[in-house]
């Protein structure tokens, strides 16, 4: 029989299990260990394996362009990377976080380019996000097989629309987004929130039961002692909000859902419990005002992307009311916890976000909303993991969240993982952008393209090149300037254009060459050097 150690001291585990049952056969002369994985980390190996392969089979699309571009410019230059998609400063662009800067340096080493290090990343992203569910769950309960089921609810349980946007983890979202700086961030918060909930629980020990096996799980304070674990859970959050400013919004509820519910000692000890998440808040805060590419402070004023997100909320029954199957879950939390319970505490205060990103007219707020449907998967995730036998209200819950699975997995979700070639019923497929390699054959890194249409001008600076009108703010370029590049290019594409006025937009902006589609007229000074079998696009010389 394994011996139980107290968990008094600092410097324990923050979680662990330790299964007590008697020793048999050989394993008595070993002292009765014998390791066996976890269901997480049994399935989440599967996941990652399935996840992974989908994410390398769909070309990049979308956002991708940008994020290669990020990793292009800091190839060349990390230290005084140039604007990520014009010919331009790029001091104060909030795309050069520690993330971007990693992938930079690591493209430095390699030799490899930008596309090549977003899609390297997918993998990456993926594992620190699952890694970060196992722990966050095993938090909020010991049962074996709720991060198992906390997967599939936050990858299954979304919609019937198609919802695509970066910090969207469904599981025809991840074909798209997992290279990208939000699915790190998302990762690394998950495991902010499991260090904060050890560390707001304090220590302790409690013992569950599950599948007739007693659990004794340890809950105690993070591997660092004293005022030095809350500086590096601060630390923490402050590399979240550098890395993915919007995400740290949800990141920093999430902590007051944990501090606030499970926080014991308020009374007792006010003084030390506010120094010590006094700590962590002013090493969150040292870190992000201490990064020198940017100040992630001055985004709290710019409002130049809250036009394209109000479709966040326009689609939103259409593309949520799935999650909504762990309402019952969450309801059943607050009964027994009240108020206190974190997940009741992070879901109230995430919805009051979004709400205000709607009354205020800031609606860049609501990309939080994939985050705001964590505390209803989880709870659902949860409740289902409990050991049988199951009371007439679980069961129901249970097979309402399995015919939810099934419904988002047959309308949307099952096209990431289920190939063409394999499809019996048509699912929703992901997109499928074509590729740009052709065009930077020709074209050399730093020229500056003018380019119509949708996909080219998402994806040409992905390769090095620039455009004369970068199509997404960006605080490194002033707004207006931006607008007034984006009319002097419709100025050049229009067929009343005069020569002498596409000459004057030419010498402005440098530019050589021109990406048209294949509706767009090639001017007469230009001179045609390749172009697509498969999208009709011409790339043509200028001058």
């Amino acid at each position: 029989m394994p011996q139980i150690h107290s968990t008094s001291q600092a410097g324990k585990a923050a979680v662990g299990t330790l299964v007590l049952r008697a020793a048999r056969g050989a394993t008595a002369l070993r002292g009765g260990r014998v390791w066996r994985p976890t269901p997480h980390q049994l399935f989440g190996f599967l996941f990652f394996l399935v996840i992974s392969l989908a994410y390398w089979a769909v070309p990049l699309c979308c956002d991708a362009g940008q994020h290669a571009a990020v990793v292009e410019r800091l190839r060349a230059d990390l230290f005084h990377p140039r604007h990520p998609m014009a010919d331009l400063p790029g001091a104060g662009s909030p795309y050069y976080s520690p993330y971007a800067v990693a992938e930079g340096a690591f493209a430095r080493l390699t030799g490899l380019g930008g596309w090549e290090v977003v899609r390297l990343a997918g993998p990456l992203n993926l594992l620190v996000l699952l890694t970060g569910i196992g722990r966050f769950v095993r938090v909020l309960t010991a049962r074996p097989w709720a991060p198992v089921l906390a997967v599939g609810a936050m990858t299954l349980l979304w919609g019937t629309e198609r919802a695509w946007w970066s910090g969207y983890l469904s599981l025809m979202s991840m074909t798209g987004n997992l290279g990208y700086p939000s699915a790190f961030a998302i990762g690394l918060t998950f495991w902010a929130w499991a260090l904060t909930g050890t560390r707001a629980r304090g220590e302790g020990t409690r013992t569950e039961q599950a599948r007739g096996e007693r659990l004794v799980r340890y809950v105690g304070p993070s591997g660092l002692p004293g005022l030095a674990g809350y500086a590096g859970i601060g630390a923490l959050y402050g590399l979240i909000l550098l890395v993915h400013p919007i995400t740290a919004m949800a990141a920093v509820l999430g902590a007051v859902a944990f501090v606030a519910g499970w926080q014991r000692g308020w009374r007792r000890w006010r003084g030390p419990v506010l120094v010590r998440w006094g700590v962590a808040a002013g090493a969150a805060l040292l870190v992000a005002w201490s990064w020198p590419y940017f100040d992630v402070f001055a985004l709290a004023g710019d409002d130049s992307v809250d036009w394209m997100h109000r479709r966040l909320y326009e689609q939103l029954f259409g593309q949520f009311w799935l999650a909504l199957l762990g309402l019952p879950a969450l309801w059943a939390r607050w009964r027994r916890a009240s108020w206190r319970d974190p997940l009741v505490l992070m879901f109230a205060l995430d919805c009051l976000l979004v709400a205000y990103g709607w009354v205020s007219g800031h609606y860049t707020y609501g990309r939080i909303l994939g985050l705001t449907l964590v505390p209803l998967q989880f709870a659902l995730a949860v409740e289902l993991a409990a050991a049988r036998p199951w009371g007439r209200a679980r069961r129901v819950l249970g097979g309402a969240a399995a015919a939810g699975a099934c419904v988002g997995f047959l309308t949307v979700q099952g096209g990431a993982v289920v190939p063409r070639a394999l499809d019996p019923v048509g699912l929703e497929q992901p997109s499928l952008w074509p590729s740009y390699a052709w065009v930077a054959r020709h074209v050399g890194k730093g020229e500056v393209v003018i380019s119509d249409g949708h996909f080219a001008p998402r994806s040409i600076p992905g390769y090095g090149p620039n455009l004369a009108a970068p199509i997404w703010p960006d605080p490194a370029l002033d707004e207006r300037e931006r607008e007034r590049r984006l009319a002097d290019v419709r100025a050049y594409l229009s067929p009343a254009s005069t020569r002498a006025e596409r000459t004057a937009v030419v010498r402005r902006y440098h530019a050589r060459w021109l990406l048209l589609t294949r509706w767009k007229r090639v001017p007469e000074e230009a001179v045609v050097v390749a172009w697509s079998g498969g999208t009709g696009e011409v790339l043509a010389r200028i001058g």
